[in-house]
Protein backbone atom coordinates (compact mmCIF):
# COMPACT_ATOMS: atom_id res chain seq x y z
CA UNK A 1 0.00 0.00 0.00
CA UNK A 2 1.16 3.13 -0.62
CA UNK A 3 0.10 6.95 0.23
CA UNK A 4 1.14 9.84 -1.09
CA UNK A 5 0.17 12.53 1.60
CA UNK A 6 0.07 16.48 0.53
CA UNK A 7 -0.84 19.01 3.10
CA UNK A 8 -2.87 21.20 1.75
CA UNK A 9 -5.38 24.44 1.21
CA UNK A 10 -8.55 23.80 -0.58
CA UNK A 11 -8.99 21.06 -2.56
CA UNK A 12 -11.55 18.93 -4.11
CA UNK A 13 -12.38 16.11 -6.46
CA UNK A 14 -14.58 16.26 -9.73
CA UNK A 15 -16.39 13.72 -11.63
CA UNK A 16 -18.81 14.65 -14.63
CA UNK A 17 -17.87 17.84 -13.67
CA UNK A 18 -19.31 17.84 -10.55
CA UNK A 19 -17.46 18.21 -7.18
CA UNK A 20 -18.22 14.91 -5.20
CA UNK A 21 -15.64 15.69 -2.35
CA UNK A 22 -14.01 18.48 -1.54
CA UNK A 23 -11.76 20.12 2.47
CA UNK A 24 -11.24 23.69 3.15
CA UNK A 25 -7.33 22.47 4.49
CA UNK A 26 -5.40 19.81 5.85
CA UNK A 27 -4.30 16.64 4.00
CA UNK A 28 -4.88 15.27 0.42
CA UNK A 29 -4.28 11.81 0.18
CA UNK A 30 -3.46 9.67 -3.15
CA UNK A 31 -4.23 6.23 -1.98
CA UNK A 32 -3.05 2.66 -3.88
CA UNK A 33 -2.87 -1.07 -3.08
CA UNK A 34 -0.98 -3.85 -4.39
CA UNK A 35 -0.89 -7.50 -3.72
CA UNK A 36 -0.35 -8.61 -0.01
CA UNK A 37 -2.34 -5.79 1.43
CA UNK A 38 -3.95 -6.25 4.22
CA UNK A 39 -6.39 -4.76 6.58
CA UNK A 40 -3.80 -4.44 9.36
CA UNK A 41 -1.79 -2.60 6.46
CA UNK A 42 -4.83 -0.02 6.03
CA UNK A 43 -5.00 0.22 9.71
CA UNK A 44 -1.12 1.17 10.14
CA UNK A 45 -1.54 3.68 7.19
CA UNK A 46 -4.36 5.09 8.72
CA UNK A 47 -3.01 5.34 11.93
CA UNK A 48 0.46 6.85 10.39
CA UNK A 49 -0.97 9.44 8.64
CA UNK A 50 -2.98 10.98 11.08
CA UNK A 51 -0.27 11.11 13.32
CA UNK A 52 2.28 12.32 10.84
CA UNK A 53 3.60 16.33 11.92
CA UNK A 54 3.78 18.23 9.12
CA UNK A 55 1.36 20.96 9.79
CA UNK A 56 3.52 24.05 11.94
CA UNK A 57 3.51 24.66 15.73
CA UNK A 58 3.15 28.30 17.29
CA UNK A 59 7.12 28.39 16.19
CA UNK A 60 6.30 27.88 12.37
CA UNK A 61 7.97 23.95 13.02
CA UNK A 62 6.30 21.14 10.99
CA UNK A 63 5.51 19.82 14.63
CA UNK A 64 1.60 18.77 14.40
CA UNK A 65 -0.63 16.29 13.26
CA UNK A 66 -3.66 16.60 12.01
CA UNK A 67 -5.22 15.41 15.10
CA UNK A 68 -3.84 18.61 16.95
CA UNK A 69 -3.79 21.06 14.29
CA UNK A 70 -7.35 20.35 12.84
CA UNK A 71 -8.77 19.87 8.99
CA UNK A 72 -10.10 17.01 7.36
CA UNK A 73 -8.72 14.73 4.80
CA UNK A 74 -9.56 14.26 0.92
CA UNK A 75 -8.78 10.71 0.33
CA UNK A 76 -8.31 9.88 -3.66
CA UNK A 77 -7.79 6.22 -4.83
CA UNK A 78 -4.90 6.15 -7.09
CA UNK A 79 -3.84 2.86 -8.65
CA UNK A 80 -1.14 4.56 -10.96
CA UNK A 81 0.73 4.79 -7.69
CA UNK A 82 2.04 1.56 -8.74
CA UNK A 83 3.13 2.53 -12.62
CA UNK A 84 6.19 0.24 -13.62
CA UNK A 85 7.95 2.18 -16.18
CA UNK A 86 11.07 -0.48 -16.13
CA UNK A 87 10.15 -1.84 -19.74
CA UNK A 88 10.10 1.45 -21.85
CA UNK A 89 7.63 4.60 -21.70
CA UNK A 90 4.33 3.25 -21.03
CA UNK A 91 3.83 2.57 -17.55
CA UNK A 92 2.83 -0.85 -16.69
CA UNK A 93 0.30 -1.08 -13.43
CA UNK A 94 0.40 -5.30 -13.10
CA UNK A 95 1.60 -4.02 -9.71
CA UNK A 96 -1.79 -2.18 -8.63
CA UNK A 97 -4.16 -4.15 -6.71
CA UNK A 98 -7.63 -4.49 -9.04
CA UNK A 99 -11.13 -4.87 -8.25
CA UNK A 100 -13.56 -5.89 -5.52
CA UNK A 101 -10.55 -6.39 -3.10
CA UNK A 102 -8.91 -2.86 -3.61
CA UNK A 103 -12.43 -1.57 -3.47
CA UNK A 104 -12.96 -3.14 0.24
CA UNK A 105 -9.84 -1.90 1.20
CA UNK A 106 -9.65 1.73 0.32
CA UNK A 107 -13.22 1.82 1.90
CA UNK A 108 -11.52 0.14 5.17
CA UNK A 109 -8.66 2.40 5.23
CA UNK A 110 -11.32 5.69 4.94
CA UNK A 111 -13.19 4.21 7.55
CA UNK A 112 -10.41 4.01 9.67
CA UNK A 113 -9.35 7.81 8.63
CA UNK A 114 -12.67 8.70 9.75
CA UNK A 115 -12.01 7.49 13.40
CA UNK A 116 -10.08 10.30 14.09
CA UNK A 117 -11.12 12.97 11.16
CA UNK A 118 -13.56 14.44 8.66
CA UNK A 119 -13.15 12.52 5.54
CA UNK A 120 -13.82 13.56 2.16
CA UNK A 121 -13.49 11.08 -0.77
CA UNK A 122 -13.77 10.54 -4.80
CA UNK A 123 -15.00 7.33 -6.25
CA UNK A 124 -12.62 4.21 -6.43
CA UNK A 125 -12.31 3.56 -10.05
CA UNK A 126 -14.17 6.63 -11.67
CA UNK A 127 -12.03 9.00 -14.07
CA UNK A 128 -11.77 12.20 -11.55
CA UNK A 129 -10.64 15.81 -11.73
CA UNK A 130 -8.92 16.47 -8.70
CA UNK A 131 -7.70 20.56 -7.29
CA UNK A 132 -5.04 20.67 -4.96
CA UNK A 133 -3.78 23.41 -2.96
CA UNK A 134 -0.56 21.88 -1.66
CA UNK A 135 1.11 24.18 1.42
CA UNK A 136 4.70 23.95 1.84
CA UNK A 137 4.54 22.22 -0.52
CA UNK A 138 4.85 19.19 1.26
CA UNK A 139 4.85 16.13 -0.10
CA UNK A 140 5.43 13.05 1.67
CA UNK A 141 4.86 9.00 0.36
CA UNK A 142 4.16 6.49 3.09
CA UNK A 143 4.75 2.65 2.18
CA UNK A 144 4.49 -0.53 3.74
Amino acid sequence: MRVLVQRSGKAQVSIEEKVVGKIDSGLVLLVGFTEGDTLETVSYLAKKVVQLRIFPDENDVMNKSILEYGGSILSISQFTLYADTKKGNRPSYVQALKGELATTLYDAFNQELRNYVDVETGKFGADMVVSITNIGPTTILLER
